[in-house]
C-alpha cells in the first residue's frame, strides 16, 4: 500500500526519504498453556469468515486448565527476532503474578477519575440511559488506552461481522467503512476532544504520535509538490501522512488538475483539519501541564504551510501576495467538506487565529519566532458574516462556489475554537447562527458526527441541548447500547459517541477564562452527579438534586472562587449571558 501510494503520488524520487510504519510490519501470536500439547486441526466458517482451527489436548487430566494467548505486532526484517520479541513478552506476563491485580487497579483508578451519573434513582428511564451510554462509551475507549495506534472513529476495537450492519457486506469482521490505515481527521477528532474533560490525558497520546511521527513525510510531499515549507495533511490521511490513494487520484486526474490536491468533490483543499490536533494539544498543556515544546515543529509546520501556501498561489495569479488589507486570501480552500471552493472559509479562519495566538502566548518562543507569528497573526484575514432574516450570523465563508456536505463551519467558532459562547463578546451573533443560518437548519441532526448538540450546549440553548443529547445518547441498535451507528460512518460509530460525550459535558462544565461554569445548558429538574476535569489541573465533583446542589468539591481549593453556577435559580452573574 505504500509503495502504490507514493508512486500514484509522484513522490517515488523521495520514496527512501518517507517514513513507512508497514515495512516489515509483522503479526502473529502463540496460544499455549503448561499442561497441553497441540491436537487436531479444523475448518469452518463463522458469519461469512471462513477460518482454520487448533485444538489443545491435555498432557494428563488436570482439574482445571489454563490457556494463554500471546499476540505481538512488530517491525521486523528478520523473523527470528520477531519469535524473540514474543517470547520476551510470554516470559515477561509468566513472571507478573500480579498482572490482572495490576489491571483491576488501573480500571478502579479510571472510574474515579471520572463519571456521570444521571436520575440514578430512576434506572432504565430515558435520562439515566443517557448517563449510563456515556459511562459505556468511556469504557469502550478506556480499551485502547496505550495503543501505539490511535482508536479509530469507525469502530475502535470493537468491529464485528459487518453483514450484521449491511447485508451486503459479505467481509471478515476486520471490515470497516473508510478502513484500512486511514484516518479521517473530523470524525477522529471528536473521538479524543472529551478526554479532557474526562481527564484521560494519558490516552491523547497516540493520537498526537500519530501526527508526529508523519510530520517529516507531510513536509517533505510539501516541498516537493510546491517547493515551499510547512506540512500539509489532508482530511483523508493514511497512517504515513500522505492522502488516501482513493481519494487523491483513483480515477485518472484530469489534465491540468494540480498536484498535491485529492481529486475528490468532498476534499479537495481541505487542509485544516490538523489544526484541531494542535488545539488539542494546547488543551492538554492548559489542563494537565501536558507537555507542549515538543509539539511545537509540529504546530509551527501548519501554521507554515498556509502562510506561505496561500502566498505562493496569490502570486500564480497576480503580482501581490496579500489583499488591500494586507491579508492573506485562502482560496481556493474549504470549509468543512461542505463549502468547496470557498475564499476565506470561517473554519480555517478561526483555526489559523486561535492556535497563532495560543502560540504568541507560549513564554517559550524567542524573539525571531515571536516578531514571525506577530506578523502572521496580522495577515490572518477576518471572520466573514452575513445577515439572514435581518439578523447578523457568523458567514461560512467570505464566498463559496458549491455546497458538497451538510456540515455546519459557519458555528465551529464556537466550538471547537470558542471565540463565541457563554462570557464571550457578539454572543447573540452565534446564536443567531445556531438559529436563522438556513444551511444550519436544513443540516441539523443528532446522527454520527453531528455537532448541533455541542453547539447547543456552547451556546446556553439548554432545551436544544438536551433535545439533542436525548438522542445521541439513548440506546444503540445492538445488544451493547453503545454501538451507535452506523450514521455516516461504520459500527460501532465512535465519533457519534464522542460528539455525545463533549455536548454532555458541554451541558454540565464550560471554562471561560479563568471562570468555571457550572451547568451553563443544564435542565433544573434533572438530578445528576458528576465529576469533570477543568483547566489548571482543576477537577469539580457536584450533586445536584432537586434542583439543588447538595454536594461540590473543587480541588485544588483556591479555584473555588472560579466557579459561577449558571442554574437560574442559582446564578447571579447575568453579565456572563450578555454581549
Amino acid at each position: 500500500m505504500f509503495d502504490r501510494t507514493v508512486e500514484r503520488q509522484g513522490l517515488n524520487d523521495v520514496k527512501d526519504q518517507m517514513m513507512n510504519p508497514l515495512k516489515h510490519l509483522t503479526f502473529g501470536g502463540r496460544i499455549y498453556g503448561d499442561n497441553l500439547v497441540a491436537g487436531k486441526t479444523y475448518t469452518g466458517i463463522y458469519t461469512d469468515t471462513d477460518f482454520k482451527g487448533w485444538s489443545l489436548k491435555s498432557r494428563k487430566p488436570a482439574q482445571e486448565h489454563q490457556i494463554r494467548l500471546a499476540l505481538a505486532t512488530l517491525q521486523c526484517e528478520n523473523p527470528a527476532d520477531w519469535e524473540t520479541m514474543l517470547n520476551k513478552t510470554i516470559s515477561k506476563v509468566q513472571t507478573d503474578k500480579k498482572a490482572k491485580q495490576k489491571t483491576r487497579q488501573w480500571w478502579n483508578s479510571y472510574w474515579k477519575r471520572s463519571y456521570v451519573f444521571i436520575d440514578s434513582g430512576k434506572i432504565g428511564s430515558d435520562y439515566w440511559k443517557v448517563g449510563r451510554n456515556y459511562q459505556l462509551f468511556r469504557y469502550m475507549l478506556g480499551c485502547n488506552a496505550y495503543g501505539s495506534e490511535p482508536t479509530k472513529f469507525n469502530g475502535g476495537l470493537f468491529t464485528f461481522d459487518p453483514v450484521h450492519i449491511d447485508s451486503t457486506r459479505v467481509f471478515t469482521p476486520d471490515f470497516r467503512l473508510w478502513g484500512g490505515g486511514t484516518m479521517t481527521a473530523q470524525n477522529q477528532r471528536l473521538v479524543y476532544f472529551p478526554m479532557l474533560k474526562s481527564g484521560d490525558f494519558d490516552m491523547m497520546k497516540p493520537q498526537f504520535d500519530f501526527y508526529e511521527r508523519m510530520l517529516d513525510n507531510a513536509k517533505l510531499r510539501t516541498k516537493v509538490y510546491w517547493n515551499h515549507g510547512g506540512a500539509c495533511f489532508s482530511e483523508q490521511i493514511e497512517n504515513f501522512g500522505l492522502p488516501n490513494l482513493a481519494e487523491y487520484d483513483w480515477k485518472p486526474r484530469h489534465e491540468g488538475f494540480p498536484v498535491g490536491v485529492d481529486s475528490n468533490p468532498w476534499l479537495e483543499y481541505t487542509w485544516d483539519t490538523a489544526l484541531e490536533f494542535a488545539l488539542m494539544m494546547f488543551d492538554a498543556h492548559l489542563y494537565n501541564n501536558e507537555p507542549i515544546v515538543p509539539h511545537l515543529p509540529f504546530i509551527e509546520s501548519l501554521l507554515t504551510f498556509f502562510d506561505e501556501h496561500y502566498s505562493y498561489l496569490a502570486l500564480r495569479r497576480g503580482t501581490n501576495k496579500l489583499d488591500g488589507d494586507g491579508h492573506l486570501v485562502l482560496y481556493p480552500g474549504s470549509a468543512c467538506e461542505t463549502y468547496k471552493m470557498a475564499t476565506n472559509a470561517t473554519s480555517t479562519v478561526a483555526a489559523l487565529k486561535v492556535i497563532t495566538e495560543k502560540l504568541l502566548e507560549l513564554p517559550e518562543l524567542d524573539a525571531t519566532q515571536r516578531e514571525h507569528w506577530s506578523g502572521f497573526l496580522k495577515r490572518i484575514p477576518p471572520i466573514s458574516y452575513r445577515e439572514v432574516q435581518g439578523k447578523k450570523t457568523i458567514s461560512p465563508a467570505k464566498m463559496w462556489e458549491r455546497i458538497n456536505n451538510s456540515e455546519v463551519p459557519s458555528l465551529y467558532p464556537v466550538y471547537p475554537w470558542r471565540i463565541y459562547g457563554i462570557g464571550q463578546p457578539e454572543l447573540q451573533t452565534a446564536i443567531n447562527t445556531y438559529l436563522y443560518d438556513p444551511e444550519a437548519i436544513e443540516f441539523r441532526s443528532h446522527i454520527g458526527w453531528k455537532q448541533d448538540n455541542i453547539f447547543a450546549a456552547c451556546l446556553g440553548l439548554t432545551e436544544e441541548a438536551e433535545r439533542l443529547t436525548l438522542l445521541k445518547l439513548s440506546d444503540g441498535p445492538h445488544r451493547f447500547p453503545a454501538f451507535w451507528g452506523p450514521g455516516f460512518d461504520w459500527t460501532p460509530d465512535h465519533n457519534w459517541g464522542g460528539s455525545g460525550m463533549i455536548g454532555l459535558q458541554e451541558m454540565l462544565l464550560q471554562a471561560n477564562g479563568d471562570s468555571i461554569l457550572l451547568f451553563p445548558a443544564w435542565p433544573e429538574n434533572r438530578d445528576v452527579h458528576f465529576r469533570l476535569h477543568a483547566p489548571k489541573q482543576t477537577t469539580v465533583e457536584v450533586t445536584l438534586r432537586n434542583n439543588k446542589i447538595e454536594f461540590m468539591q473543587v480541588e485544588p481549593k483556591t479555584r473555588e472562587k472560579d466557579i459561577v453556577i449558571c442554574l437560574p435559580s442559582h446564578f447571579n452573574h447575568k453579565s456572563f449571558y450578555h454581549e
